[in-house]
């Protein structure tokens, strides 16, 4: 399916397919707490909705396994920012 955002645990990255390509977000799991490293786009996906998509389905994952989130990644920090409706996960 299109646009499913999976965790790849083997990877520490949430991955969404879109266009034959991957967009990726890494991160790092601590006790309660999930940790944004790295976001990454395939440059022709750039601006598109791709990263954001990915994204809310990553934070909508951490909040399903009540998790607080930190988001060390720069993209992730400035979705969150634009998106109060995650407020709650920040750790």
């Amino acid at each position: 399916m299109p646009d499913e955002i999976r965790d790849n645990k083997a990877e520490s990255r949430f991955e969404i397919d879109a266009d034959g390509e991957l967009a990726v977000a890494y991160y790092r799991r601590e006790p309660g707490v999930m940790i944004f490293t790295h976001t990454e786009t395939p440059y022709r996906l750039q601006g598109q909705g791709v990263a954001s998509r990915l994204i809310r389905g990553a934070l909508e994952a951490a909040r399903a396994e009540g998790l607080k989130v930190v988001p060390r990644c720069s993209f992730v920090s400035a979705y969150m920012a634009r998106h109060p409706e995650f407020n709650d996960l920040l750790a």
